[in-house]
């Protein structure tokens, strides 16, 4: 089954054959936690809304048109679970300050020097991309970590390829403005006066 196209997958679906769907959520568990994972930055997080863009997706299979990639379609049901598990995390007003670290990105076969430098890298990325708003956190996650084009993104968040480019514009210049400005600290700190 493993050969079988997304589409061809949905249609046996469909017609009651429910093995086929395991089939789709091992093809694409990764990409929807990676995603999840990218949006909220907590692993807990990310597996609830993970196991419900999944279960939405088995829920909302006939409204799937195969005119479009299924892997869109489904990262459009992540994606705003991802944003409306981050509108409820701020409405109670949990701190953003539990930001995991990144222990499954770090490449096992490198030093414990190089996979430390990487570790602080993505925990680093993690952290500017905590601080962006979740409309500019979804279109630079769909965009750089998954190689959407502005139309996916459009179709994926219900936006206009326009307004998509003009996010993306918005949330580049919002992650310049963070790293700046992390610089300008560092830069602060090495030029106290040493007693």
């Amino acid at each position: 089954m493993e050969a079988i196209s997304d589409t061809a997958l949905v249609e046996l679906v469909l017609a009651g054959e429910q093995d086929a769907y395991s089939v789709l959520v091992e093809r694409y568990k990764d990409a929807v936690y990676n995603l999840a994972y990218r949006m909220l930055g907590n692993v807990t997080e990310a597996e609830d809304v993970t196991q419900e863009a999944f279960v939405r997706a088995y829920m909302q299979l006939a409204s799937y048109k195969p005119a479009h990639k299924f892997s869109t379609w489904l990262l459009s049901i992540a994606s705003h679970l991802a944003i409306d598990q981050f509108r409820r995390r701020r409405f109670l007003a949990r701190s953003l300050e539990e930001v995991p670290f990144l222990e499954w990105i770090i490449d096992h076969g490198s030093s414990p020097e190089q996979s430390a430098l990487e570790g602080e890298q993505h925990d680093e990325i993690q952290r500017y991309l905590q601080r962006l708003p979740a409309k500019y956190r979804a279109v630079i996650v769909l965009r750089y970590w998954y190689d959407l084009s502005y139309e996916e993104i459009a179709s994926a968040l219900k936006l206009t390829p326009a307004l998509v480019k003009a996010r993306l514009h918005r949330a580049r210049e919002l992650l310049a403005r963070y790293m700046q400005q992390e610089d300008a600290k560092e830069g602060e700190v090495d030029a106290l006066p040493r007693r």
